[in-house]
Order: C-alpha cells, then sequence, then structure tokens
C-alpha cells in the first residue's frame, strides 16, 4: 500500500507543470511596429534626390541670354520654409541694429572737486557735501536715460535654416536669377543700370558678390534700387526686404562653402 500511494502522488504531480507557448502575440505586434517604419523610410529615401544633387537654375550672361546652367545648393534653395523661424530671425537683425541709445552721467561721474563747498553748520544755508549735487548747474542727473543693449541671440543653425526658407521661398516664386560675366564689365553705371534692365531685375534688387569685387561695387554703387552684399554677408533679412536676387555665377561656391555645408 505504501508503493502504491507513492506512485499516485507522481501521477498526480506531473501533469501539473505545463510548459506555456502559447504567447506569440506579443513578439508579432512588436515587429509590426518595428518593420512598418523600416518600410516608409526605404519608400522616402527612393523618392528623395540624391545626396549632394542640386537646383538646377538657368545662368543669363550681361545681356539677358541664356549661357549655361548652374547648380544651386539643396541645403538653401530646397529647404522647408518655416515663416515663424523667418519672422523671429528679421526680429533679431532689426534688434541687433538698434543702438543703445541716450546716456547721462550720474553725481558720481560727474567730474568735479569731492571738497565740501561750505562747512556744515553756521552758515544759515542747506548742508552740502558737493558741488556735483543734482540740484547745481553742471552737477549730476538724477533718473536719466540709460544705456540700454536690444542685442538678442540668435543660434547659427537657426539663422541657416532661416535663411534657407527665405532663398527657397524667392526661388519658387521665380526672383532667383544667376548671372555670369558682371565682372568684365566696364566700372560705369551706364552698363550695370542696362545690365539690370537685360535680366529684368527692374525692381529693388540685391546683388550677391563672391566678396571684394571692385569694378561691380563702382559699377552699382550709385544705382538707388540696387543693394551689395558680400556672399558669406548674406542674412535672411537682405533676401526678404529685396523682390529680386541677383547672384553672381562666381558667389555660389562662396555661398555654398558658407551655409550649405555646415548643417
Amino acid at each position: 500500500m505504501p508503493k502504491a500511494r507513492l506512485t499516485k502522488s507522481v501521477t498526480t504531480k506531473t501533469p501539473k507543470k505545463p510548459v506555456a507557448k502559447s504567447k506569440p502575440a506579443p513578439t508579432r505586434a512588436v515587429t509590426k511596429l518595428r518593420t512598418l517604419p523600416v518600410k516608409k523610410q526605404v519608400l522616402a529615401a527612393k523618392d528623395a534626390p540624391p545626396e549632394g544633387a542640386g537646383v538646377p537654375v538657368s545662368v543669363v550672361d550681361v545681356h539677358g541670354a541664356t549661357s549655361g546652367k548652374v547648380s544651386l545648393p539643396r541645403e538653401l534653395f530646397a529647404a522647408t520654409i518655416n515663416q515663424q523661424l523667418m519672422a523671429q530671425a528679421v526680429r533679431v537683425y532689426l534688434a541687433n541694429q538698434r543702438e543703445r541709445g541716450a546716456a547721462t552721467k550720474t553725481r558720481g561721474e560727474v567730474e568735479g572737486s569731492t571738497r565740501k563747498i561750505y562747512r556744515q553748520k553756521g552758515t544759515g544755508r542747506a548742508r552740502h557735501g558737493a558741488i556735483r549735487a543734482p540740484i547745481f548747474v553742471g552737477g549730476g542727473i538724477v533718473f536719466g536715460p540709460r544705456p540700454h543693449d536690444f542685442h538678442l541671440d540668435f543660434p547659427k543653425k537657426m539663422k541657416r535654416r532661416a535663411l534657407g526658407s527665405a532663398l527657397t521661398s524667392k526661388l519658387g516664386s521665380g526672383d532667383v536669377i544667376v548671372v555670369s560675366g558682371l565682372s568684365a564689365l566696364e566700372p560705369k553705371t551706364k552698363y550695370m543700370a542696362k545690365t539690370l534692365s537685360a535680366i529684368g531685375a527692374v525692381k529693388k534688387t540685391l546683388l550677391v558678390t563672391p566678396g571684394s569685387v571692385p569694378g561691380v561695387v563702382r559699377a552699382a554703387r550709385n544705382i538707388q534700387i540696387l543693394d551689395i552684399v558680400p556672399a558669406q554677408e548674406l542674412h535672411t533679412y537682405s533676401v526678404l526686404t529685396n523682390q529680386k536676387l541677383v547672384f553672381m555665377k562666381e558667389a555660389l561656391p562662396v555661398l555654398r562653402r558658407t551655409f550649405a555645408t555646415k548643417q
């Protein structure tokens, strides 16, 4: 009898330990969540342009005739347009152009003697300790205007993205012109005016140069509708406040080297 009881206990305890293998659902859900973004990334990579490819734009000569094509940096001329970022860049630029304003000197800053002007008692007059007191002529000013710093900081990456938004919007509206042969023009205003009229820049225009080009600057500085800026100093405010953007062909490598390679 004790042997029979032992065998029964063994047979009843062994089937109570089944291996739980009925939980494949969580693993399938996890695999689905992981594979969907990968498919989207593959599709986006197929539709995206090749890396380093630029935006093709026609180049015109000083007579307005097409003389070839050039590739503009995609980071600047095919960027996502962000209106809020452009408005912020304009606000920061205008704030940084403000002067610090007027300033007056207090009694501690006015030049003069620190000698007590007369004795404390016995004169019948009010007690005074210095000639630089505000009630005296030539003394300090009480609560006068003080210089105020209006400077605002703007990160470099945000500057580049705002510039890219502005250039992309100008290119989309057909206001970007790339011209070749400007540096070969005779440095006279009449020739520059004829060139601007030939290429269609008859309203407020921004001319972007590759750097120091004395002949071009001399020919363009007396034209009222024309602003001149080197490519490395281009900013969002100058782009948005001019209707047409005229890029010298030689300025495009400088523009790419300054802004497009530092994302």
